[in-house]
């Protein structure tokens, strides 16, 4: 089988379902941002050494594919004919609640925050930061697909909680690097 099918070169692709869309859809930008962070989170994790840090983001990019496989999939595709779900996995609180258990952790480690932290701190950081924002607007592109088509609120649940463990986690690493943060401080312009 080879990778190209050509059916995608008038702008068109398919969903998961069959059903044949623009490429400039609002379905098919947000599960490119997933795809796009999916890659910036594994660029991320190739500069981080802790084998713990590591297991999460793998975790991570793992369920980051099952929420871009629910992201390109409309949603009266989600079930079969015969009442099965299509998907044989989905994202629930589950999920959800290991980022928070996982930023609770790293937050405990970590000095409490009194200014806004620039971008930054070494290069494993940097790249955190980095796909912090590509998450910020996967989360942005799926809650403008919602205005106009079903999302379940899980999915824009968790790209919002895992927004948030990038920042931490980003924190975290730049901390067991030694690597000072450099704060936004209006003060000392």
């Amino acid at each position: 089988m080879k990778i190209y099918t050509k059916t995608g070169d008038k702008g068109q692709t398919a969903l998961y379902g069959g059903t044949r869309v623009s490429k400039a859809s609002a379905r098919v930008e947000s599960y490119g941002n997933i795809d796009e962070l999916n890659s910036f989170i594994g660029i991320s994790k190739s500069h981080i050494n802790d084998e713990e840090v590591s297991k999460q983001l793998k975790k991570i990019q793992f369920d980051l594919f099952t929420v871009g496989s629910e992201a390109a999939t409309p949603v009266d595709k989600l079930m079969l004919a015969n009442g099965k779900s299509r998907l044989s996995l989905i994202i629930s609180d589950t999920e959800i609640e290991e980022l928070e258990n996982w930023m609770d952790a790293f937050e405990e480690k970590l000095d409490p925050l009194q200014y806004f932290i620039l971008p930054g701190g070494g290069k494993s950081a940097t790249f955190l930061h980095a796909a912090r924002t590509i998450c910020r607007r996967a989360e942005r592109s799926l809650v403008f697909l919602n205005e106009s088509e079903e999302v379940r609120p899980e999915l824009i649940k968790y790209l919002n909680r895992l927004s948030d463990y990038l920042f931490v986690l980003a924190r975290y690493i730049s901390k067991i690097n030694n690597e000072p943060e450099e704060y936004w401080n209006p003060n000392e312009r």
